[in-house]
């Protein structure tokens, strides 16, 4: 009696190749030797393998939906019908354990259900599934460079990425392009990881990895950032560094603030300004600080009265 391929997996003649798939791995990991030692367990495991071989290659399974089990093994006519040659008849090769294993990937699908030294760990068929055996692969991590003003203002970015993608038949692959959007965040700082799931290349026997990625900010022609202080330098001459002055400094949004001075500023003095820093992620109405540092400029020289009129000065 010619076997029925749909049969043994459960499945009506208008499965997809998704079905078919879907199938065979609850079957396979139902009747597998590892999970059941039940009576014709290994019998069933054979049987929705070579079902599974003969229904996923889509020749094999044109030639069994025409001709059933006795065309796909006897084989025929090249011509369908014709006095050609005939086509080599099929013969599964009896290792279930093969088409496991090229399945699932992988030398030892259920390696994860093992202890460190080596003893089995006893599991229910369900939970084995609901784990599955398709392991993610790492997270592909790349730079986002921002300037100091997109993380001041927030903005969005778009970041293209070339990834493999499966076809439609389940087995061959194209790589195609995506774009990606990031919003970015005000007051977003170095290090933030934005996280893409499941973005990365994707194939039959792994889930796509994740695609991070990590702000890194450019440098600035007159800010530092600490946190979410903006560090400024201001160079004056001693002059100004003993008797007082004030600066203009713009700030990230164009404004000019005009700071004054009285102190005197020695090599340690900084001048903070409040509200004037980054704004404070999660939080965008709140801000950090100003904070002005100060190089000062030491005349390289003195002529002997301007030193007889410092002395006088300091001394009083």
């Amino acid at each position: 009696m010619e076997r029925d391929y749909y049969i043994d997996l459960e499945i009506n003649r208008t499965a997809t190749d998704a079905d078919i798939k879907n199938a065979y791995r609850r079957l396979a990991l139902q009747f597998h030797p590892h999970t059941n030692s039940g009576p014709g367990s290994s019998e069933r495991f054979l049987q929705v393998a070579e079902s599974y071989e003969v229904l996923s290659d889509p020749r094999k399974k044109a030639t069994y939906d025409k001709f059933g089990e006795d065309g796909l093994k006897g084989g025929i006519p090249c011509d369908y019908g014709g006095n050609g040659a005939w086509t080599e008849g099929y013969t599964y090769h009896g290792n279930p354990e093969k088409t496991f294993r090229q399945f699932f990937g992988g030398d030892n699908p259920f390696a994860d259900f093992h202890t460190q030294d080596g003893s089995e760990v006893s599991i229910e068929f369900g939970s084995l599934q609901d784990l599955g055996v398709k392991k993610q692969d790492p997270a592909i991590e790349r730079d986002l460079h921002l300037a100091l003003e997109d993380l001041f203002y927030g903005c969005t970015k778009k970041m293209k990425i070339s990834r493999r993608i499966m076809n439609e038949d389940g087995h061959t692959s194209s790589i195609k392009d995506k774009i990606l959007s990031i919003d970015v965040k005000p007051g977003w700082r170095q290090g933030t990881r934005i996280k893409f799931e499941k973005e990365g290349d994707q194939g039959p026997n792994c889930i796509p990895a994740d695609i991070v990625f990590i702000v890194q900010e450019k440098a600035h022609p007159w800010f530092s950032r600490q946190q979410d202080d903006l560090i400024y330098t201001s160079h004056i001459d001693l002059e100004k560094a003993l008797t007082g002055f004030s600066i203009e400094v713009e700030t990230l949004d164009g404004r000019l603030v005009n700071v004054p001075v009285n102190d005197i500023v020695h090599p340690k003095y900084t001048k903070v300004v409040p509200g004037e820093g980054m704004p404070v992620s999660g939080d965008p109405s709140q801000r950090g600080n100003l904070i002005i540092q100060f190089e000062i400029h030491f005349p390289e020289k003195l002529s002997a009265e301007s030193k007889r009129l410092l002395r006088q000065a300091l001394a009083q």
